[in-house]
């Protein structure tokens, strides 16, 4: 009896001790039958288990599942309170899953999965069995608004990351489909050839141009690739989706990028451009762009010529563009250089106007009185404004005969109406000279009284160390007569001897013309008037003596003028 007991208790222990062994592992087993939305299942056991039908089929699908079917199931417990023992296929599957899954990552390869769900930041991926969690930046190479079209197809995905142990996998797409690219890329770009012709779809537009999707490999096009025109923004001449026609320009193997051009398939305008504009003639255009340095014109679609800021008008000088012409305003310009090249063309607007300069000299000839103006006034002299909106100057040395400049141009101010004379006009450097002192006579032309040798009568004005200052005549001429011109004798060379408003007969021993000034000697005068007195009154032998002279030659001098002012 007691060895019965000890081989029963042998055989149980076998018995049970291999089945708890089962538990957390996968075992096959048998479809009873089905019951509801379950299957019943014998795992050979001393009880059966229930399998949810729906764990048997992929998400969104129906199962396929017979009485009799053998399937793999994951045995969770031996036994539960209603005796049957706990089984799932999911749990089954999953395990299997995780086991095939681990290897690919370890050898990096591509997975097959299902997205069937959102969750927060992405999506969740169906992986055999195994649930993935595919973040939203991964789903392709550029934001996709609409995920839709993807979920419950089976696609390949990359796993990035996995734990076993916490139940986390990681997947992307993108990185299938950066990998697929790049393979479709290099291939694609190793058979393209410069000048080669394609058709492409346009993929995005940005400020600089368009990229066209050639059938798995994107290229460039830019924006001044697009048209001969000036195209300002490709969305003018694109649209998204649209089939265009293009040619390729460069391709760089090394980064893979490509050049594309659709202009090039057209015909170039520039082609006999200095045939069709030649120099000097002018054309009809159209302003497209305004710039601080000058205006582009469209001559003809493809051909825009630039007019400088210094050939927009004859009078205003450093004024923005835009205050002379505004964008697609039709204007008449004239064609000044053309280089085919550089594909330049030098437009002229000024040229198609009256050269105000060159209407000014018809109509106002040198010596001309005219009327203007002072529009300003600066360190140089002034400048008036004139007919035709050009400004004509008075240099310093034209305001006053005998004043200097400086002093002269202090009796104008800005807004002043004044007359001046035509001095002269030069059309080509846009300049005409004015004067005011011309408007009255020179002091120093034609007059007798003043030359080099006269004796004339002066005030005096100034007195210092140097000498006298003296003013003389009516015309405000000034002349100067140095210490040692102011007398004969060396004890009367002394300027104190004189007073302001004092009158003086001096000689004049030198006119400057260019500084006005007349240089005057009273030294002079006296040893002429010695000179003369010894001629007629005195001789050698006479015995007379030169105070006595003198006395009768200034006596005859005094009476002769006494009876002239009588006469």
């Amino acid at each position: 009896m007691t060895e019965f007991k000890e081989n029963f208790a042998e055989l149980l222990e076998e018995v049970f001790g291999t089945a708890n062994s089962l538990e957390g592992s996968v075992i096959e087993g048998r479809v009873v039958s089905i019951e509801n939305d379950f299957a019943v299942i014998d795992v050979g056991l001393k009880a059966e288990g229930r399998v949810a039908l729906k764990e048997f089929a992929p998400p969104g699908q129906k199962a396929e599942l017979k009485p009799g079917d053998i399937v793999e199931v994951y045995l969770e417990r031996m036994e539960n309170a209603m005796g049957e023992a706990v089984i799932s296929r999911e749990k089954a599957r999953r395990e299997e899953a995780w086991t095939i899954l681990e290897r690919a990552f370890e050898k990096g390869q591509r997975v097959e999965g299902v997205i069937f769900g959102r969750v927060k930041g992405g999506f969740t991926v169906d992986l055999s069995g195994a649930v993935a969690f595919l973040p939203g930046s991964q789903v392709d190479v550029r934001p996709v608004r609409d995920i839709t079209p993807l979920m419950g197809v089976p696609q390949p995905f990359q796993i990035l990351k996995m734990d076993r142990r916490r139940g986390n996998i990681v997947v992307s797409r993108r990185a299938v489909l950066e990998e697929t690219r790049a393979e479709a890329r290099s291939e694609l770009v190793a058979n393209l050839k410069e000048g080669q012709i394609l058709e492409g779809v346009v993929k995005n537009i940005t400020d600089y141009g368009a990229f066209v999707d050639l059938g798995g490999v994107d290229g460039l096009l830019h924006v001044t690739d697009i048209a001969w025109r000036r195209v300002n923004h490709p969305s003018e001449a694109l649209t998204i989706g649209q089939t265009v026609k293009v040619q390729v320009i460069r391709v760089n193997p090394e980064t893979q990028r490509i050049s594309l051009g659709m202009k090039q398939l057209l015909a170039d305008p520039w082609d006999g451009v200095s045939v069709k504009y030649p120099v000097g003639v002018k054309f009809l255009g159209r302003v497209t762009n305004i710039t601080d340095y000058g205006a582009f014109v469209e001559l003809e679609p493809g051909v825009e010529g630039l007019v400088h800021v210094s050939e927009m008008s004859w009078t205003k000088k450093n004024v923005h563009p835009g205050k002379i012409v505004s964008t697609s305003q039709e204007v008449e310009v004239m064609v000044l250089e053309v280089d085919a090249n550089k594909r330049r063309i030098s437009l002229g607007l000024k040229q198609c106007l009256e050269n105000p300069w060159s209407a000014f000299a018809g109509q106002h000839p040198q010596g001309t009185e005219i009327e203007g103006e002072v529009k300003n006034i600066t360190e140089f002299g002034l400048f008036i404004g004139l007919d035709g909106g050009v400004d004509g100057m008075v240099h310093l040395s034209d305001l006053d005969w005998n004043r200097p400049g400086e002093q002269a141009i202090q009796d104008y101010k800005k807004g002043d109406i004044v007359r001046a004379q035509v001095l002269d006009v030069d059309v080509e450097k846009e300049r005409i000279s004015l004067g005011i002192k011309q408007l009255g006579r020179d002091p120093l032309a034609n007059n007798n009284e003043v030359r080099k040798g006269s004796v004339v009568t002066g005030t005096v004005v100034e007195v210092n160390e140097g000498g006298v200052e003296v003013e003389v005549g009516d015309d405000g001429l000034r002349g100067f007569i140095r210490r040692a011109d102011l007398a004969r004798d060396r004890q009367d060379q002394r300027p104190e001897r004189f007073a302001v408003g004092d009158k003086i007969d001096a000689k004049i021993t030198n006119v400057d013309r260019a500084t006005r000034k007349l240089q005057l000697s009273i030294k002079a005068r006296e040893i002429e008037e010695e000179k003369e007195a010894v001629a007629q009154y005195g001789s050698s032998d006479s015995g007379a003596s030169l105070g006595d002279i003198l006395g009768a030659a200034m006596s005859r001098a005094r009476a002769k003028a006494e009876g002239g002012d009588e006469e």
